[in-house]
């Protein structure tokens, strides 16, 4: 009589097994990536991806003036063939083609160049006449075999830009007794040749002022310099956590000056370097009794 008994129950959890096995088989085909676009095109993934672009930017803290107990402001050249800032370059997104993409489409304000104050938000023409370049094409009439012009405007080379400017604030907070520091102002730089390919100086394409650029740049991601592709590394990560590598070109003086109008080779990096050990020395001495 068990034996009789133990045998529907032997079959009654057989086949909840098998129901079971064919709910988590068919939920395991529906968890495939699904196309997105309504084209069908399939999803470039394993997975969506939104940890990034749910991402919030946590606040500055407030800083009162009475706390400042002293203040610096230095700018930096930020050179992207350096090995650790190879992020900066990443084909696929390049920091230049995000910045200038976002200025275009309206989704940060971009300043004029002629100065680093942020003084002359620069306009959509502008802007566009500053990245995109017109070439004159001598093409000839099909139907009337003539001779004719037409401008064309060349898509923007990001991989022109080689090296970017950093204006930062550096200052030691009496409240916490901190050195901290704050990047103001973010410019891409291309070089400016003559007719024969000479290099005659370089330019600001325009300016970014990071703080107001920080929510934004906390939506885009960067490479890991880790080469680890399911990090969250964000731009304003980068920035906040310093993972770059820049050279002092400036600091704030009397004459305005930058150390290339009184040192050249490598008694400018020795300046450099001093002005950076001095910033760091100038922390240790608050603190020595």
């Amino acid at each position: 009589m068990k034996i009789l008994l133990f045998m529907p129950a032997v079959r009654l959890w057989a086949c909840a097994g098998c129901l079971l096995l064919g709910v988590v088989a068919a939920s395991a085909q529906t968890t495939d990536p699904a196309p997105l676009d309504p084209l069908g095109i399939p999803l470039d993934d394993i997975t969506t991806r939104d940890v990034i672009a749910e991402h919030t930017v946590l606040p500055y803290q407030a800083i009162r003036e009475g706390d400042i107990l002293w203040e610096k402001r230095l700018w930096r050249i930020l050179d992207v063939r350096e090995k650790m800032n190879l992020p900066f370059t990443y084909p696929e997104a390049p920091l230049a083609q995000i910045l200038g993409m976002a200025a275009l489409s309206g989704e940060i304000t971009v300043y004029d160049p002629a100065d680093d104050k942020f003084t002359t938000a620069m306009k959509a023409e502008s802007l566009r006449a500053a990245l995109y370049r017109k070439d004159t094409l001598l093409t000839v009439n099909v139907e009337t075999e003539a001779e004719e012009t037409r401008v064309v405007e060349q898509a923007p080379d990001w991989s022109a830009v080689k090296r970017f400017r950093l204006k930062e604030s550096w200052y030691f907070d009496t409240r916490t007794g901190v050195l901290r520091f704050r990047i103001l102002g973010i410019a891409p730089l291309i070089n400016v040749t003559n007719s024969s390919g000479d290099f005659l100086y370089e330019r600001p394409l325009f300016w970014v002022h990071y703080p107001t650029a920080r929510p934004f740049l906390a939506h885009q991601k960067a490479y890991c310099p880790g080469d680890n592709l399911s990090a969250t590394l964000t731009w304003e990560d980068m920035f906040e956590m310093r993972h770059f590598a820049s050279v002092v070109y400036k600091e704030n003086n009397p004459y305005d000056r930058r150390i290339e109008d009184y040192l050249t080779g490598t008694d400018a990096l020795y300046e450099a370097d001093r002005i950076n050990d001095a910033l760091f020395n100038r922390e240790h001495d608050v603190w020595s009794w």
